[in-house]
């Protein structure tokens, strides 16, 4: 039981999970677990999958607060977070314009670049590209993903010249918008973070060992030989360093509540950016739990911290002052 959340106080919640995005099933196992957790802490909580209900009935519920455990599009993209503030239902992550920002992979990055942070250079692919001009920019191997996907859904690692336009096709099935990323070789670090403005903090760093170097969807979420360092026997000034890179490019985002930073370190020591997660997973392979479990913080206690933090981020009120 979580002693330092009133369950009570928190009204009658409801846990988005499942939706419409390629990422359902990851969604469905993740809402379930933050329902089971707000349950067995005394929550008044209810399961809703926006795929199979209507938003009719998520207004006409009744709900004091909405934890959002939805991935990818229509969860994670400011499309559910714009109809909870319209339904004035205050809810967990990030506003509109973050969650918008953070899912489009190319905003993301122009939005680090214009305020002088480190991700991998990129160029936007449209039909009919130049394989030669975008081998020339960004170099071999590369890699191709869409803009708005999420769990690694549609990525290649592109080795040769003529593999590029087959990596495209596949990435522009997810999504119209589609990258060429310049490859980062070296160490995968992950970085929640939690709070907002200048009130956001990191969690632990999380170092990242899957076999081949290939942390893809089935080394995520699937198969068990991934290996995850928390302690992540990094130094502590470096770590430290990776932690306020994490916190400042959430910020510029302008990102609330939580979220998740992806990182890649290279050979000579320098950290990259990859992409911002504002809504990350809640399984039991997933990454802000281990974290914050590193850091004291057990798992039901942070579901009941998130749901705690829920807001309306377009009038900045508390949940107390909205209804």
């Amino acid at each position: 039981m979580s002693s330092r959340i009133d369950a009570k106080g928190l009204g009658k919640v409801v846990v988005l999970f499942g939706g419409r995005s390629a990422e359902r099933e990851v969604s469905l196992k993740s809402g379930s677990m933050v329902l089971a957790a707000l349950q067995r802490n005394g929550v008044d909580a209810h399961g809703f999958d926006p795929a199979e209900r209507s938003m009719v009935e998520l207004a006409q519920g009744g709900f004091d607060r909405a934890v959002i455990s939805l991935h990818g599009r229509f969860g994670e993209d400011g499309t559910i977070q714009g109809v909870l503030e319209w339904l004035n239902i205050p809810y967990t992550g990030s506003g509109v314009t973050a969650s918008a920002l953070a899912m489009d992979k190319i905003l993301t990055k122009a939005a680090w670049i214009s305020q002088g942070l480190a991700t991998p250079d990129y160029v936007r692919l449209e039909p009919g590209f130049n394989v030669n001009e975008v081998v020339e920019r960004l170099g071999l191997p590369l890699i191709v993903k869409p803009a708005q996907e999420g769990s690694t859904l549609g990525l290649t690692k592109v080795k040769t010249a003529d593999q590029l336009q087959a990596a495209f096709e596949l990435a522009y099935k997810y999504d119209p918008n589609v990258l060429a990323e310049k490859f980062v070789s070296g160490q995968e670090l992950t970085v929640p973070v939690m709070g907002e403005g200048a009130g956001a903090h990191a969690l632990p760093v999380i170092r990242i060992q899957a076999p081949d170097g290939n942390y893809d969807y089935h080394n995520k979420y699937i198969g068990n030989e991934t290996k995850y360092f928390c302690p992540s026997g990094l130094s502590t000034d470096f770590e430290a360093e990776v932690q306020a890179l994490c916190v400042k490019a959430y910020q510029v985002l302008g990102c609330a509540g939580w979220g998740r930073a992806d990182v890649l370190v290279d050979e000579s020591g320098k950290p990259w950016l990859l992409e911002m997660n504002t809504s990350p997973g809640m399984t039991d392979h997933s990454l802000v739990p281990m974290s914050a479990r590193a850091s004291g913080v057990e798992y039901d206690d942070l579901v009941m911290q998130i749901a705690a933090s829920a807001k309306l981020k377009a009038s900045g009120l508390n949940v107390g002052g909205t209804r």
